[in-house]
C-alpha cells in the first residue's frame, strides 16, 4: 500500500514524546499497565525503561527514534490494519516501523496476551 510523501513527512517529523502520552493514555484505560507499554516497546526497538526517557526528553522525532533502534527481527510478523493502513503493504520503511509500534500499542490496549503481542506463541 501506498502511502503518500506528505503523510510519510508527517510521521518522521512528530516527535515522538508528542504521542507516547496517547499510548499511555490508551493502554491504562483498557486495564493494562505503563510497564507493560514499556515491554512492548523494548520488544520492537531494543530501548529499555530508561532509554526510552532519554528518547522522551530529547523530544527525537519518530525519524530519529527508528534510527536509533534496533528493530526486533519479528517485527514483520505484526501484520493487519492500523489507521486504514495495511501494515505488511506499507512500502516506506520509517512509515511500517511506526504503523508496527501503534499495532502493538493496539493489541495491548484491546487485552491481548503479551506472549501473542510479543510474536512468541505459535
Amino acid at each position: 500500500m501506498t502511502t503518500t510523501p506528505e503523510h510519510d513527512k508527517r510521521i518522521a517529523e512528530m516527535t515522538f514524546s508528542s504521542v507516547f502520552p496517547h499510548y499511555v493514555t490508551k493502554v491504562e484505560k483498557k486495564g493494562r499497565t505503563k510497564e507493560e507499554l514499556y515491554e512492548v516497546i523494548e520488544w520492537l526497538t531494543g530501548f529499555d525503561k530508561p532509554k526510552l526517557q532519554e528518547l522522551i526528553e530529547a523530544k527525537v522525532t519518530f525519524k530519529e527514534f527508528f534510527e536509533q533502534a534496533r528493530l526486533n527481527p519479528n517485527a514483520e510478523l505484526i501484520t493487519g490494519v492500523i489507521c486504514g493502513y495495511r501494515i505488511e503493504e506499507i512500502e516506506t520503511p520509517l512509515t511500517k516501523q511506526t504503523r508496527y509500534l501503534d499495532k502493538l500499542v493496539d493489541e495491548l490496549a484491546k487485552g491481548k496476551k503479551m506472549e501473542k503481542i510479543l510474536r512468541t506463541a505459535s
